[in-house]
């Protein structure tokens, strides 16, 4: 592979597990898998799984997670025979942010929401990702007007690695498709009305005709639904069009 030609494959027809290989040759070593456990990710744990592809996966627990979510790490982690790194965030920094503000200080202020998601995601991610060169995710453009621009191959400007996400062109259908052709596990709640989920109390399930995520920080506004893992100046991660691979 030549220098910078990650950023020249954005519009190849590329599927999903073809990227994962790309990508796992390219960052040998140093790529990492990001699963809060969603059918996304999910779908990418099967490929990397059942592949045998050497690409470590981790999950944050928060600390605020459904109890359905808890069981599906298991679940997975026994399917595929592997283990699901759990990071923490610091429990110090979550005991001063909750002895201050109270234990659901997110629905009061945006700010304080953004804060508690900085704590309970943002740093632990960070902290997790600092030995990788590059990592990758389940998102997709059509998940929600916050991720319309999201590209195959990016440079990831806040944690200054690169970033691959394999599933961006897909649809929900193409994602559910596998699952169910593959036996894929997935969370319980899915069933139930949650297509996107996250920490129990920032989470519900979605009405008809909703967007996916509509259902993540329901009381805020649509392009603030974002944790802050994937936002950079306000829109989701940003290309540094000179990177080179």
């Amino acid at each position: 592979m030549t220098s910078g030609s990650l950023f020249e494959l954005q519009d190849e027809n590329l599927s999903p597990i073809e990227i994962l290989r790309l990508a796992a040759d390219r960052f040998h070593g140093q790529l990492v898998l990001a699963t809060a456990l969603g059918p996304e990710a999910q779908v990418l744990t099967h490929m990397i799984a059942r592949s045998e592809l050497e690409i470590p996966i981790f999950t944050i627990d928060t600390g605020r997670l459904f109890e359905e979510t808890q069981e599906l790490i298991m679940r997975t982690n026994r399917t595929y025979g592997i283990r699901i790194e759990m990071v923490m965030p610091d429990l110090q920094d979550v005991e001063e942010m909750v002895g201050t503000h109270g234990p659901n200080m997110f629905r009061e202020d945006r700010e304080l929401r953004k804060q508690c998601c900085f704590l309970r995601k943002v740093v632990p991610l960070q902290r997790v990702l600092s030995p990788y060169s590059a990592w990758m995710t389940g998102m997709r453009r059509n998940q929600s007007v916050t991720r319309e621009s999201v590209k195959v191959f990016d440079w990831d400007e806040k944690n200054l690695l690169y970033k691959v996400n394999p599933l961006v062109n897909w649809t929900s259908k193409q994602v559910w498709d596998f699952i169910r052709e593959n036996d894929v596990p997935y969370n319980d709640l899915h069933d139930q009305g949650f297509p996107s989920i996250g920490c129990a109390p920032c989470t519900r399930a979605i009405q008809p005709g909703e967007e996916e995520r509509a259902g993540r920080w329901w009381w805020e506004s649509p392009q603030d639904r974002e944790c802050g893992i994937h936002i950079v100046d306000g829109r989701v991660v940003r290309r540094r069009e000179l990177v080179q691979a």
